[in-house]
């Protein structure tokens, strides 16, 4: 939403118009407003804690959302009056990529409407009386469905944001989304569910924002775990670029490695952590040519037998280099052995068949293709057709053909779109090959 398409503003008014016209009939003399006005003041304070400081330390980043007070609001008030909780807070919380105040409008008529589509389904279900009585443990079933419709409500809209503004395919992004959510707001929605029934009991409005306290805690935490994810991505940039400034043959080829890396574990059906520890594998696989002189990575004649041997201990130098690093977990063993076959003709170790490790045979088949199908200072691409056979013409000696069956499957299905092209950097010295043995496929 840098720049933001015409056709992504107006689907923002209309969620706007959509959230106003929801919202419109809480504005009589029925409503709590001093409860409203409650809510709307603490899920507002909590949106500000990112901008505290805690400690003289910024607090993490992360730390902002607080469902339970969105969702509290959905269990103790009608709709029209829940959906008002949020505006104060989306409006006025942190946003850190331009247009800020386009984001803020569309943030406060996403929850806005998700509380009023909460809160309608919590009533439908009879919960205000389930937890007014209360009883336990039927409050639960309306408490479910309405963080559901929470759940639901946010995926939609923004499958429609993606769909306007960045033109993302919505059959594929909405299952992810959705289940992405669920799990944060369903413990959100259980914190939600005690504030309303303390809210609701003999001890009233302030004990209920006691709940608050352990769930700041437990945000503080996972806003620790997001900054040391950061700290981590931070390092792995920092090795990739340093590779690219030594040998300019790889310069845009880790990114494209692990983007190929990913699509193939995808594909294979693998959970969203081994997709990412799998991309940290394709970025890396290559960091180990930091240990082998230069002069042999820019040399202009064939290598000597002597020199080969050199650059082929690059897998071992990588090994060496990201062992202490805890969170690559199999990654490291994908950089050990990236460049063994599966006939055991390969190096360093001459692994064969499943003595390969998984990752490892994933990110080799993502290097070769790469390799075929970019732009270098000695040969041009291969069209990906081309390189799809050549690599299932090697599938069985030199690559898995599981893998190379996932990524011919995924390429025909989405196409290849690289983040990084090797025609956006400055032409390089002819690098040399270390006896890959695929035509054209060569990757250092």
């Amino acid at each position: 939403m840098r720049s933001v398409p015409p056709v992504a503003r107006a689907y923002v008014l209309l969620a706007v118009g959509a959230a106003l016209v929801c919202a419109a009939p809480a504005f009589t003399p029925a409503t709590s407003w001093p409860a409203v006005a409650l809510l709307a003041c603490v899920y507002a304070g909590c949106e500000q804690v990112g901008r505290c400081r805690i400690l003289g330390r910024r607090a993490p980043k992360g730390m902002g959302t607080f469902f339970p007070v969105l969702l509290a609001g959905a269990f103790l008030l009608p709709p029209a009056a829940a959906a008002l909780v949020a505006l104060p807070g989306a409006l006025l919380a942190r946003v850190e990529q331009r247009p800020a105040g386009l984001r803020r409008t569309w943030r406060a008529a996403q929850l806005a409407l998700a509380l009023w589509a909460s809160a309608r389904v919590f009533g439908a279900l009879g919960g205000p009386e389930a937890v007014s009585t209360p009883r336990f443990p039927y409050a639960l079933v309306p408490a479910a469905a309405a963080v559901l419709a929470f759940c639901a409500a946010l995926t939609v809209l923004d499958c429609g944001i993606l769909a306007t503004a960045e033109r993302a395919p919505v059959r594929r992004a909405w299952p992810g989304l959705f289940l992405r959510s669920l799990g944060p707001v369903a413990v959100h929605g259980l914190a939600g569910l005690v504030m309303a029934v303390l809210w609701a009991s003999t001890y009233g409005p302030v004990a209920s924002l006691l709940v608050l306290l352990p769930m700041y805690i437990s945000c503080w935490v996972f806003a620790q775990y997001q900054r040391e994810r950061a700290a981590h991505q931070a390092t792995i940039r920092a090795l990739v670029q340093a590779v690219d400034i030594k040998d300019g043959y790889t310069r845009g080829h880790s990114e494209r490695v692990g983007q190929a890396s990913m699509m193939i574990a995808r594909e294979l059906g693998m959970d969203d952590e081994r997709v990412e520890v799998l991309r940290f594998a394709g970025i890396l696989h290559d960091v180990g040519k930091l240990g082998v002189p230069t002069r042999l990575l820019r040399k202009d004649g064939p290598l000597t037998p002597e020199e080969r041997e050199v650059i082929q201990l690059h897998p071992e130098y990588g090994h060496e280099m990201v062992r202490g690093i805890g969170f690559l977990g199999e990654a490291r063993a994908a950089i050990l052995h990236h460049h063994e076959r599966l006939d055991g003709s390969g190096y360093p170790y001459g692994l064969a068949g499943p003595q390969i490790p998984e990752y490892a045979r994933v990110v080799a088949v993502a290097d070769a293709f790469d390799a075929m199908t970019s732009t270098r200072t000695y040969s041009r691409a291969r069209p990906v057709p081309v390189a799809l056979a050549e690599l299932e013409r090697c599938a069985g000696s030199q690559f898995d053909p599981v893998m190379v069956d996932a990524l011919v499957r995924v390429l025909r299905r989405e196409g290849w779109h690289p983040v990084v092209t090797a025609d956006e950097t400055a032409p390089v010295p002819a690098p040399r090959t270390e006896g890959v043995p695929v035509p054209g496929a060569a990757s250092r």
